[in-house]
């Protein structure tokens, strides 16, 4: 992929072959008119540890089974007579308790094998089995509308994989760089204009830069690496409120092999980084009403081994959490059909068993909110998930 420096935002057309222009956004041609539906995909590269940001407190085992780990550093916050939220998620409790939060418990993808490139490739691709699908669901689906494609943004320097396929996606990502004047842009026009594909993302980026409430980097956040994050979703927000119809956000540093429980810890800081980002998204469409049409489906590649490791953390697991959010979202539930903790319990006798497909929950997100045809999702979409239960995430009508 070109790069080329200038604004706040890199820009890049990507279509099947990719350029990219700018310095932080990605380009995608203007999509047809949106309809009131979004949906956003958060991902958790790393494989968090379900048991700890969903622990099972009511089952009789899990005390035993995650020794230490079964110290959350506070109260964990009640969801239903068995699982809890971890303490350190009191703004995803609060949208539980308004029925805006459903949560999915012993979920996972039909990959087993335990490497994380292997399983993400499975999370963003929708196969069965790693490299058997070469670009995204989510990619392959904006497509499948039968007319115009959605609108979909990536909120990352790059599209990433669940969002590669046949139609345009824009990226954004922040930037330091300082605004170019307008002599630096007159030029660039100059340059590009016999260049079909660069002059189309240079006039892309200039329309979104032009386009009221759209600002080139939101205000910076105070808290450390807490901040990006809700810096990413209050863009996010803006792309959603001003045409995208889809984005996708990521989360990386899930992996705790080490040193899980430690209060200032990696894990807890992640913790208060999706708690937060997940806040800041509700607050950035709460305008206008568009969270009430929103769904937020936030996934990892893989749970972690129930019982602790050598280093006080877990390993590489299966089965693990997932949330599905949004005003458009039936909250207020915990959706889990429960394997137990117990040793002969566990998938190997060390994992979580998967007993419901992530796929299951996907399904409706497609065909019920964003209203895509069945028949694509059966064949192109998600292949061979067509014998899936689907679940049961959505209010009524969300139009």
């Amino acid at each position: 992929m070109q790069r080329r420096h200038l604004l706040h935002a890199t820009i890049a057309t990507t279509a099947a072959a990719t350029l990219a222009p700018w310095a932080r956004l990605s380009l995608a041609a203007v999509p047809a008119a949106a309809s009131g539906r979004r949906f956003v995909f958060v991902i958790l590269r790393g494989g968090l540890d379900g048991l700890t940001a969903v622990p099972a407190v009511g089952d009789p085992a899990f005390a035993a089974a995650r020794g230490p780990l079964a110290q959350l550093g506070g109260a964990p916050l009640p969801l239903d007579g068995v699982f809890a939220l971890h303490p350190l998620l009191p703004q995803l409790h609060a949208l539980y308790g308004q029925g805006e939060l459903l949560v999915l418990q012993a979920v996972g993808l039909p990959y087993r094998e335990r490497s994380h490139f292997d399983a993400q490739q499975v999370l963003e691709s929708g196969g069965s089995r790693p490299h058997e699908l070469t670009t995204g669901w989510l990619g392959r689906a904006v497509a499948a509308t039968g007319a115009a494609p959605l609108a979909a943004v990536a909120l990352e320097t790059a599209v990433p994989l669940v969002l590669r396929g046949p139609a345009a996606v824009d990226t954004w990502a922040p930037s330091v760089l300082p605004e170019p004047g307008a002599d630096l842009v007159g030029r660039l026009e100059m340059l590009y204009r016999d260049d079909p594909a660069l002059a189309q993302a240079l006039a892309r980026a200039r329309q979104l830069r032009a386009t009221p409430g759209m600002a080139a980097n939101p205000p910076a956040e105070p808290g450390g690496n807490r901040g990006p994050a809700v810096q990413l979703a209050r863009k996010a927000a803006e792309f959603l409120q001003h045409g995208s119809q889809v984005a996708v956000l990521e989360l990386g540093g899930w992996d705790s092999h080490a040193n899980q429980a430690v209060p200032q810890g990696a894990l807890s800081a992640n913790l208060r980084r999706l708690d937060d980002l997940l806040a800041a998204l509700r607050t950035g469409l709460l305008d206008h009403g568009t969270w009430d049409r929103t769904a937020v489906l936030v996934a990892t590649e893989f749970g972690r081994e129930v019982a602790v490791n050598g280093t006080g953390g877990t390993d590489h697991g299966s089965g693990g959490a997932a949330f599905v959010l949004g005003g458009a979202v039936r909250g207020g539930r915990v959706l889990a059909d429960w394997p137990g903790l117990a040793p002969k319990q566990r998938f190997e006798g060390r994992d979580l068993r998967v007993t419901t497909d992530l796929r299951a929950a996907i399904r409706p997100l497609l065909t019920d909110h964003l209203q895509l045809p069945r028949a694509a999702i059966d064949s192109v979409v998600l292949p061979g998930s067509a014998g899936l239960r689907p679940l049961d995430l959505l209010r009524g009508n969300a139009a």
